[in-house]
């Protein structure tokens, strides 16, 4: 059995973080009104058109760093991820409740009343920018998240998510359209390009602030803001390099407990071990079905095929 160190360290992450870089980019109003326009094709050109509604305060849902903000009669919520969530639907229920609330009782309205009450229209744009290939577009629904009900029945509620990925190269029609985000992903990309060349992390960020400034991407918030972005940058990649090894951590304690029974019984137990302990990841970090199976063949030297016929047989009901 392999060994495994008791004084493996994790990187520093501080969960409490003031503020994402996406947020810092689209502070102000006009370069968020533009990327509205990118988005919706629209044109508009004040940026008193747009009323910035985001929830300060909603610590519980761990949303402070969104960004809501009202268009005409178009209700946004615009949400920054570095990790696949499928889950966002739901946090756009709760969050866009509370903002109607919000709205309701700024404009006084009155939901009781016997006439129809109009409200905005609800919009939901997730921007990706993780390591995971993702297509350009993806809709995510609240409804995939539901239960199965015992009888056909249709749900009462829906909300979905549009998942754009804005990592540098895609979404291109979208990054000519808007400058601001294309230089927000030309500059992720610079700092993952430095990352992968072997520099250290807070060299790697330096360097990629003054080689964007130079080139005049960011150059305004980069330079006005160098050392805040630059911490910024520090945390939200400590964040990624801390779920990455807590995956790595799973995975090795998923192999041990596979891997003794395997030893001590027979094969097809450790490899149901395996299985057991990966789903239990799944829940907690969010990973893909073809990761477990990656991972079975990778530590028991299965075919894809008998990967799957593997988890298949662990996921069917029992009855």
């Amino acid at each position: 059995m392999k060994e495994k160190s008791n004084s493996q360290e994790y990187p520093t992450v501080n969960r409490q973080y003031k503020d994402r870089l996406f947020r810092m980019v689209f502070s102000k109003k006009e370069d968020l009104l533009s990327l509205y326009n990118a988005i919706n094709r629209t044109e508009y050109t004040n940026p008193d058109d747009l009323e910035v509604t985001t929830l300060e305060n909603a610590l519980y849902l761990s949303m402070k760093n969104d960004l809501g903000f009202l268009v005409s009669v178009v209700l946004n919520l615009y949400e920054h991820q570095s990790t696949l969530n499928p889950n966002m639907p739901t946090r756009a229920l709760l969050y866009f409740a509370r903002m109607y609330e919000d709205y309701i009782t700024k404009h006084n309205i009155n939901i009781y009343s016997s006439a129809p009450k109009k409200l905005p229209f609800p919009q939901h744009i997730v921007f990706y920018n993780g390591t995971k290939d993702e297509p350009d577009r993806k809709v995510l629904k609240l409804s995939d998240l539901f239960e199965t009900p015992p009888t056909e029945m249709k749900p009462c509620l829906e909300c979905t998510s549009t998942m754009l990925n804005i990592n540098y190269g895609h979404n291109r029609e979208l990054m000519e359209k808007c400058r601001r985000l294309k230089e927000y992903a030309v500059f992720v990309d610079t700092v993952r390009g430095n990352l992968d060349s072997g520099l250290p992390l807070q060299k790697a960020v330096s360097l990629s602030v003054d080689e964007c400034i130079r080139k005049d991407i960011l150059a305004d918030i980069l330079t006005a803001q160098k050392a805040e972005v630059i911490q910024v940058v520090l945390e939200t990649f400590d964040q990624e390099k801390y779920e990455k090894a807590m995956k790595r951590e799973w995975y090795d304690e998923g192999y041990d407990a596979g891997y003794d029974s395997g030893r001590n019984k027979e094969k097809e137990n450790g490899i149901r071990q395996l299985i057991g302990a990966l789903l239990e990841m799944q829940k907690k970090y969010n990973i893909s079905k073809d990761e477990i199976i990656a991972e079975l063949m990778k530590k028991y030297t299965l075919s894809r095929a008998d990967a799957e016929a593997y988890l298949e047989q662990t996921l069917k009901p029992k009855f």
